[in-house]
């Protein structure tokens, strides 16, 4: 009995913060309705849906998204495995607590201070790094201005506030794997790849593929990292698919087909999750 009336806070904050939202956002979809125009919302059916599915800027935006967050993700990923092993495999390194206290502090803050902060170090005129580049002889650029260097530009910063996360994630994966069969792969002589591939990889794979399913998801909503550096410019280089969904929703406030675009990215981030989910279990098979 107490148990069950210790969940009804968290089932009550659930229902109002998260179940209600949704099945509103997903009865909104199916109807007409702007802000802006004094009407009731009118019933359209799956009109808001076959609107964006003909929309051509949307696709664009949708896969300059899927760009972003397989380059994002993938550079974290390799760079958080490496980061991982070697501080894994530093125990008694001097100052490896300094290190690593330093390594996750962009994790800790939040995406606008971190666009903010490397806004000014992108800054042409007084940034940093243009001044670098001037010391040592060359040109300054125009980094967010720019549309060949823009997307580039704010994909360094996500890498750079992320990759600590798969820092973390790759060593607690490795703290996963029992003590005892690396003593055998020592007393085996397996050589690096071998220990990786049947031992580190084979334990930490479960936790090394929730930090990567994390990121593939927080990445493909990536919203005010990017709008707090470039607004999406200039043009439309560096706009996800995130962007566009806010400018239609709180600046042209066309609420229906806003919903309609959030239901679909929904359904995008769940088809995510289901492929990581049968990779794991496909995988389990293929090695039993």
């Amino acid at each position: 009995m107490l148990p069950g009336l210790l969940l009804i806070p968290v089932l009550a904050f659930f229902i109002v913060w998260n179940t209600i939202p949704t099945l509103w956002l997903l009865g909104l979809s199916f109807y007409r309705f702007s802000l802006t125009s004094g009407r009731a919302p009118i019933y359209a059916g799956l009109l808001n849906f076959q609107n964006i599915l003909n929309d051509s800027g949307v696709w664009l935006d949708l896969s300059r998204t899927l760009l972003f967050v397989v380059s994002g993700v993938g550079i974290q990923t390799v760079l958080g495995v490496a980061l991982g092993l070697l501080f894994w495999n530093s125990g008694r390194l001097p100052g490896r607590r300094v290190a690593l206290t330093l390594l996750f502090a962009p994790m800790v803050l939040t995406p606008v201070a971190s666009g903010t902060f490397w806004r000014l170090i992108y800054d042409p005129t007084f940034g940093v790094l243009n001044a670098m580049l001037r010391g040592v002889g060359l040109s300054g650029a125009n980094f967010l201005g720019d549309s060949s260097t823009a997307f580039a530009a704010v994909l360094v910063v996500d890498v750079w506030m992320w990759t600590p996360f798969m820092v973390l994630m790759t060593m607690a994966a490795l703290a996963s794997v029992p003590k005892a069969e690396l003593e055998a792969a020592e007393i085996d002589q397996l050589s690096w790849m071998q220990r990786m591939r049947l031992v580190l990889l084979h334990h930490g794979k479960y936790i090394l593929m929730l930090g990567i399913l994390l990121r593939t998801i927080d990445s493909f909503k990536t919203m005010d990292l990017i709008y707090n550096m470039t607004f999406g410019g200039p043009g439309t280089t560096t706009q996800l698919v995130a962007i566009t969904l806010y400018r239609r929703a709180f600046e042209a406030f066309n609420m229906g087909w806003s919903s309609a675009l959030a239901v679909i990215l929904l359904l995008i981030s769940i088809a995510f999750t289901a492929t990581f989910i049968f990779v794991l279990h496909w995988r389990d098979k293929a090695d039993a």
